[in-house]
């Protein structure tokens, strides 16, 4: 993989400060479309003040394009602030459920995998279990892969929340 090919494939974790509004998503997501910018993942969540909302973004592309996309969303009426925080010192976290088909004879394989990646089961039956697992990114893809060797029935997964580290505000 080329230097270039790598940085038009760099993942960008942004977070913007939107008013509380109807309609605010739709807006937002439009900006990254007509730039052709895909949305890995998505998180809205309230903030401190109910007249607010905080939207945790990662999307993969040109870096370019991305800092235009970030004047673009500055100027939306309801966008208060919006930030690219790649590079930044971050607390970045996901959460998966997985649904396992199992046999009691493997249940303690899985619940050895489980006590490992400190994931808990929240639901278990004779024939299945349900995983879930909290961490960054790379963790839970490991434990995801470990537990392809299982039939797999359900994949749910969360975006990302990201909050900056200290003091500083995200």
């Amino acid at each position: 993989m080329t230097a270039a090919t790598e940085k038009k494939e760099t993942a960008h974790c942004l977070s913007l400060l939107v008013a509380n509004r109807p309609g605010v998503l739709v807006r937002i997501a439009l900006v990254f479309s007509r730039r052709g910018y895909n949305l890995d993942s998505l998180v809205v969540s309230p903030t401190l003040n109910p007249d607010f909302s905080r939207m945790n973004i990662v999307a993969h592309g040109n870096p370019e394009i991305l800092v235009q996309i970030i004047k673009q969303l500055e100027k939306l009426v309801d966008v208060i602030q919006a930030k690219d925080h790649t590079g930044s010192k971050t607390v970045e976290k996901e959460l998966a459920l997985i649904k396992l088909k199992c046999q009691a004879e493997q249940r303690t394989e899985i619940l050895q995998y489980c006590d490992h990646f400190k994931a808990t089961t929240v639901d278990m039956t004779e024939t299945s279990m349900i995983i879930q697992v909290t961490g960054n990114s790379d963790k839970i893809d490991a434990m995801k892969r470990l537990l392809d060797n299982f039939e797999v029935l359900e994949y749910i997964r969360t975006g990302k929340v990201i909050m900056l580290q200290g003091e500083d505000i995200t």
